[in-house]
């Protein structure tokens, strides 16, 4: 599948708030817990698509490909935990994902176009907040661990994208940049927590 511009060009999303990663860093428990959920629900996300459009070939080749990437960093993250003695916590839910889901429009073909672009700017700012992350621990497996997290979702961000423009190539580069913004306000308004999102 052909890239799309990098990320600054095609999905213009507005920098983390400094304080995120002292109050993130502050508490890796929890980062690490709702993180582990975070790769969870983006697997189920992928094979949500695959249900939706099972008649886009593309489609279902690459969201299955993309679901076995997220459920494999689910046991990454799992991994993680048990090397620091830490046990799963149940889901609380994630307010950041489901404001922008509230944009997504309920008509096809909008709404294809508005869950790709809306599941490439979560992975967008996973990708920045694992990074911020990975360039901040102290412990070389879990420096690695997260380096390596936040290129996959690079790289699944531009899948995401990829489908957006094959999906509507006149108009899903005006709703990613439209969408963008009100993740920016999502972003805003959203508490600062030791939470991916």
């Amino acid at each position: 599948m052909e890239q799309v511009p990098l990320l600054s060009d095609a999905l213009p999303l507005v920098a983390s708030d400094p304080r995120w990663l002292a109050v993130a860093l502050a508490d890796l428990d929890a980062v690490h817990a709702d993180h582990l959920h975070c790769e969870r629900k983006a697997a189920q996300s992928a094979l949500s698509l695959i249900r939706s459009y099972p008649e886009r070939a593309d489609l279902v080749r690459e969201m299955a490909r993309l679901a076995h990437d997220e459920t494999r960093h689910v046991v990454q993250v799992a991994q993680l935990m048990s090397r620091r003695g830490q046990t799963a916590s149940y889901d609380h839910g994630d307010a950041y994902a489901a404001a922008l889901r509230g944009h997504i429009r309920g008509r096809e073909p909008e709404r294809l176009l508005d869950r790709l672009l809306v599941f490439a700017l979560i992975e967008g700012r996973s990708a920045e907040r694992l990074g911020l992350l990975a360039g901040a621990l102290d412990e070389p497996k879990a420096r690695a661990l997260y380096a390596s997290l936040a290129e996959a979702e690079v790289r699944h961000r531009d899948i995401f994208l990829s489908l957006a423009r094959d999906a509507a190539p006149a108009t899903w580069r005006a709703r990613a940049t439209e969408l963008a913004g009100v993740e920016a306000e999502v972003l805003a308004d959203h508490p600062i927590a030791a939470r991916i999102h």
